[in-house]
């Protein structure tokens, strides 16, 4: 009983300083070993099983793979005097996980400190650009506006449209760039590293809204009136010079046919020429019979002399 005490003493013994003597790094997990609390040590990356001193080292993980971190909307005034909502997101990793625990100690720490490292940045770039930086990454919309009116060719439209939407000259890719530059040299200091800041929603505040959306839809229906007018103007063009070409070519069908006729009445004339030339007498006789066909209808009255030259042939 002694001896299997004594044995069973010794296991639990094993198990317990092996469970302070031996860890396991997980894989995109990085270590921090503290005596008595203080960080000793270089950071452990490489993922296994490892070794501390037992009962007076501890181990600190913290997460090596790429974090994110979703801000809270704030209302911020653009350099044009427009206020708008901006939502922004974000992406980090930890880079030096001594200075990680020395300073923010968790993620949750470090969470809270990029909340106002990173709307510190975020306001004061879109507060130093206009609205159209924010929300336009280049000026795309003008070069098809101007393809567009080449095509209809409505050189008097383009000055109009293209005056009326601002050029964008750093664009919103470029406000991101900016936002990670201010904030990455703050963030440096916590061990973390800023890997990318994305303005995920810009939106107008509830109470300006209405109106800009009012203006916007004014906006787009003057220019679609003014576009509808260029085109009737085409449509008239279009239709002048389809008028013009039907008139020449009834012009030209009619002169052809005019010549067709005559050609063929003076063929037929001199065909009738030529066979009653043969018999003067007979002909005259022929259009005398003609035309009494034609005028002496059923209660036609005619009131003539007997000797009249007209009822030659009736006598």
């Amino acid at each position: 009983m002694n001896k299997l005490v004594i044995l069973v003493v010794l296991i639990v013994g094993s198990m317990i300083l092996g469970k302070n003597t031996f860890y396991i790094l997980p894989e995109g997990r990085q270590a921090i070993i503290t005596q008595f609390g203080k960080p000793v040590g270089k950071p452990i990356t490489d993922a296994g099983l490892h070794l501390k001193k037992p009962f007076v080292q501890d181990v600190r993980y913290v997460d090596k793979r790429i974090l994110s971190w979703d801000g809270f909307p704030n209302q911020i005034p653009t350099k044009d005097k427009k206020f708008i909502k901006v939502d922004t997101t974000a992406r980090f990793k930890v880079v030096d996980a001594l200075k990680f625990i020395q300073t923010v100690r968790n993620k949750s720490g470090a969470k809270a400190r990029l909340d106002t490292i990173l709307d510190s940045a975020t306001r004061n770039v879109i507060s130093s650009h206009s609205l159209v930086e924010a929300v336009r990454n280049s000026n795309g919309i003008l070069d098809k506006i101007k393809a567009n009116n080449e095509k209809i060719k409505a050189d008097e439209i383009d000055e109009e449209i293209t005056g009326e939407i601002e050029k964008v000259l750093v664009g919103r890719e470029n406000l991101s760039k900016l936002i990670v530059e201010k904030a990455d040299s703050e963030l440096a200091e916590l061990g973390i590293k800023l890997i990318d800041v994305q303005l995920r929603r810009i939106s107008y505040e509830r109470s300006v809204e209405a109106k800009v959306y009012e203006r916007m839809i004014s906006e787009r229906k003057r220019i679609a009136a003014k576009i509808r007018s260029i085109g009737s103007g085409e449509k008239a063009k279009i239709e002048g010079r389809l008028e013009k070409d039907l008139r020449m070519i009834e012009s030209q069908s009619y002169k052809t046919a005019e010549l067709v006729k005559g050609t063929a009445d003076a063929k037929a004339t001199a065909i009738y020429a030529k066979t009653f030339s043969r018999d003067p007498k007979f002909y005259e006789f022929m259009k005398s019979m003609s035309a009494y066909e034609k005028s002496l209808k059923t209660g036609t009255k005619f009131i003539l002399s007997s000797d009249n030259e007209f009822l030659k042939y009736m006598r």
